[in-house]
């Protein structure tokens, strides 16, 4: 197989912020999975990223040359898998809308808006293009995930045995739908797998008096603490602690959320904290669509949706007791507190609140906040790291 390589698709990269601020496409994580650990799966190699040029240090490009490009943004399945098995040297796949899936190519690009000009024959793959999931919008993420926690679940957990659960106080409905990895612990709970799979990472806790309903997925090292009511649609990456009411929304990984509170069909970047009794809203009082910030336009644009709820950047933290508003964008590293609705977008490196005001977050204290999250999880907030935070503050957030 050529050598996999995951690109950025510029338009979509810039739906995708406040998350890609941070990460490449390829790091977002939808179902159980990241999309990048999705395709090293199904291609069984590990790929590396053609994205931003201030997030290669730590996601960098290894070409060769035989190269396969791949659009990030895209959810494999066996179709297009075996479509792209079959791609031949200087062969691109694109959608009936002109869309680049993908590239096979000697050529190296060094940023993804080379690539339609690299020599190429292109094919269209409109056979199944209708099958094909893109993530193009931040929505996608949280509106895609039940069926992305049940394609992962199929693939991870073929031909395997699940670890038992030997509580005799936990109540299983479905229990064939439930998979547990080793070394996870689960006490006086209710799983209820009947309308999709739960997945139950490594090391994993459930505490007493949860209640879990599928599709659902909770990643290596993640806790949801005592009568927590875990919905439908939802992904606790690795990582994280959750309680109260969560329903179709993802932690990417390393966040809290420890407390009661409601969080519904929303995206929670890493290493956020949300205090006790944050809440947000999902759903309009007059069931019109959601409007969202646009990082492409600067203004509010239609999702087509009426239920959207929180879309928070990584690093951004919220004080006990904060409400955010239907369909509200954070950036990173954003701390949020104080009374009252918040403002429907909050820029990146802000403090404050609404009733109060907004000034810039100094980015030494930032950065302090950051080294003591990885710290608390035993990890190092490298110069690599601290460069990415760096970059978003004395550039992105201008543009916010």
């Amino acid at each position: 197989m050529s050598n996999l390589i995951l690109f950025d698709e510029p338009t979509i990269r810039t739906s995708l912020l406040p998350f890609t601020f941070t990460r490449p496409v390829a790091g977002i994580r939808i179902g159980i999975q990241t999309l990048a650990e999705k395709w090293a799966d199904v291609l069984n190699q590990t790929p590396s990223f053609l994205t931003e040029s201030y997030l290669q240090t730590k996601f960098p490009q290894q070409p060769g040359t035989d190269n396969l490009y791949v659009n990030a943004a895209v959810c494999p399945n066996s179709t297009l898998v075996e479509r792209l098995r079959q791609l031949q040297p200087n062969e691109s796949l694109l959608t009936s809308g002109g869309l680049l899936l993908a590239l096979r190519t000697p050529h190296t690009a060094t940023n993804a808006s080379q690539l339609p000009d690299l020599p190429q024959h292109s094919i269209a793959f409109s056979e199944g293009f209708r099958s094909l999931t893109i993530i193009r919008h931040v929505w996608d993420i949280f509106v895609e995930n039940g069926d992305q926690i049940r394609a992962d679940f199929a693939r991870i957990t073929a031909g395997r045995q699940s670890a038992p659960i030997t509580d005799p106080f936990t109540r299983c409905y479905a229990p064939e739908n439930i998979f547990v990895e080793e070394g996870a612990t689960i006490r006086a709970a209710t799983l209820n797998a009947e309308g999709g799979p739960i997945y139950i990472g490594r090391d994993a806790t459930i505490s007493e008096g949860t209640v879990m309903i599928g599709p659902f997925a909770l990643g290596e090292g993640s806790t949801v603490n005592w009568g927590g009511k875990m919905r439908s649609n939802t992904t606790i990456g690795p990582g994280c602690k959750v309680g109260g009411e969560v329903g179709n929304s993802i932690f990417l990984g390393y966040s809290n959320k420890a407390h009661d509170g409601f969080l519904g069909n929303s995206v929670i970047g890493e290493w956020c904290n949300l205090g006790a009794n944050v809440n947000n809203s999902n759903l309009k009082n007059d069931y019109s669509n959601v409007k969202l910030h646009s990082y492409a336009t600067g203004q509010l644009e239609d999702t087509g949706r009426i239920f959207c709820g929180l879309m928070m950047g990584d690093f951004t933290k919220a004080g006990i007791s904060t409400m955010f508003n239907t369909g509200t964008v954070v950036g990173v590293s954003a701390n949020v507190f104080g009374g009252g609705f918040q403002p429907k977008h909050i820029p990146s490196f802000s403090w404050g609140g609404a009733d109060s005001g907004f000034a810039p977050y100094r980015i030494d204290k930032a950065l302090q906040v950051a080294r003591e999250a990885f710290s608390r999880r035993n990890l190092e907030f490298d110069a690599v790291e601290e460069a990415i935070l760096r970059h978003v503050f004395n550039n992105e957030r201008v543009r916010e």
